[in-house]
């Protein structure tokens, strides 16, 4: 657990510069999110307070709520409901919310899917288990206690958890003739499978809150789907067409969230001169065009993802360090100047299985990262924020992909997870604070918020 007395002297090496801690103990006494009485952020005490509890919305290039700036620094945990689902790992939900809330994350991206699978939500076209519906019921309720919002992923691209591929086996199943994955986005029965498992997620009423899911404030987005590409089409006119129409259902259903497509941000055919920022040449294949995809009537924000390691080469070396921030400063631009749309890197990390892999440098991509983020910020950009991939407690090792950071295993990442949490929850708070402030602690606090601490 990181305490914010590490933010000051000890760890983050402001030695001799009180008047920055001071200026950050201010702030925090008097934010309602945080307390340096208790030297920790304070749970319990946000959780009992409803008022502040209200839909985030994008405004321009900003996520607001209550009319404060909403800046995200987030994770991924995709597999909540499955561990929900079973009595003996639920616990470990709770345990992980509680440890991010710890180090001040407020958003998790996680699947509101499982098709056909194994504990199965959804075992075939519009039939559910209840016992695995109860399971994300029990994850929404446990997200709002520990004050994080999390965004819903709707079906996978990819076949874990069923994805695009059990949607074709079921259309086969019932007597269609379909042969390739990508019929998934285009052939009309499918189309109308994938819109009934949105309604059912959306109308759900929560068994433990009484509260309709598309009436909820925890649930921060919906997202159309997980790394969606449609290599059949490399035009991109069938997914577009497919974002267009699921992205204006979902809002047919539910008005009051905010939706985003899932995309991992390639660019296509609508911006040749963009797919210079492409990490390789086959991005520009795969049927998704970042910018063209984001104008679709109904997407309210832009995702992507950043995967140096699986998109340009496994061997750990600089050149992932500058394409990191080559890609997050293109996207940023796009979203600003043709966008007008806020935009989330919803997944960025590194596997410890990559050639030369080492714990510093995986500090220094996170770093890279949040400071690329904090440049946009101060500048009223569009970078809105960004979702570790991935977040774990302790004990679920046998479900790491490479990627996983165990806070209590990593105190050097954690310290920076919350230094990075604390600098975005004073840009959040700052509109209503910065006439308070005399210029001394405003520069004090320019150097709290600036300073590069790697």
């Amino acid at each position: 657990m990181v305490f914010f007395e590490d933010l000051g002297t000890n760890v983050h090496g402001f030695q001799g510069e009180e008047q920055i801690e001071t200026t950050v103990e201010d702030f925090l006494d008097h934010s309602p999110h945080f307390t340096t009485t208790q030297g920790m952020y304070d749970v319990e005490e946000v959780a009992d307070d409803d008022d502040d509890w209200q839909m985030v919305q994008a405004k321009g290039n900003q996520f607001v709520v209550n009319g404060q700036p909403f800046y995200v620094n987030g994770f991924n945990t995709y597999w909540l409901m499955v561990f929900a689902a079973d009595q003996s790992t639920r616990g470990k939900v709770s345990e992980l919310f509680q440890q991010a809330s710890s180090v001040g994350l407020t958003v998790c991206r996680t699947w509101a899917f499982n098709d056909g699978q194994w504990r199965a939500l959804q075992k075939s076209p519009s039939v559910y288990d209840e016992e695995v519906f109860k399971a994300l019921d029990f994850v929404v309720s446990e997200a709002k206690k520990y004050k994080i919002r999390l965004i819903l992923s709707l079906v996978n691209n990819w076949n874990a958890y069923g994805g695009k591929a059990q949607y074709v086996k079921w259309g086969n199943a019932s007597g269609l003739n379909l042969t390739s994955d990508d019929e998934f986005f285009s052939h009309p029965a499918l189309r109308s499978y994938y819109k009934s498992h949105v309604k059912a997620v959306l109308n759900r009423v929560n068994t433990f809150t009484n509260i309709t899911y598309k009436n909820d404030p925890t649930i921060f987005a919906w997202e159309l789907m997980n790394e969606p590409r449609c290599t059949s089409d490399p035009s991109g006119d069938t997914l577009q067409s497919w974002i267009a129409e699921m992205a204006a259902y979902v809002k047919s259903l539910d008005a009051k969230h905010m939706v985003e497509i899932g995309l991992e941000g390639f660019y296509g055919p609508s911006a040749p001169a963009r797919t210079q920022f492409n990490p390789n040449s086959y991005a520009t294949q795969v049927g998704t065009d970042f910018i063209r995809n984001h104008q679709a009537l109904g997407v309210d924000f832009a995702s992507v993802h950043i995967y140096a390691d699986s998109w340009i080469s496994p061997s750990i070396s600089d050149a992932h360090l500058e394409f990191t921030k080559s890609w997050m400063e293109a996207h940023i631009e796009d979203a600003e100047k043709y966008l007008g749309m806020p935009v989330i890197f919803s997944e960025f990390g590194v596997s410890r299985k990559d050639p030369g892999y080492n714990s510093s440098y995986r500090d220094t991509l996170i770093n890279t990262v949040y400071k690329t983020l904090l440049n946009s910020t101060k500048k009223g950009g569009s970078g809105a924020g960004s979702l570790l991939w991935q977040l774990f407690p302790d004990g679920t090792d046998y479900m790491d992909d490479g990627y996983a950071i165990v806070l209590a295993k990593s105190p050097s990442t954690s310290n920076l997870i919350s230094l990075h949490s604390t600098r975005v929850a004073i840009f959040n708070s700052r509109c209503s604070w910065k006439c308070r402030w005399g210029c001394r602690k405003k520069n004090s606090l320019e150097k709290f918020l600036y300073r590069d601490d790697l």
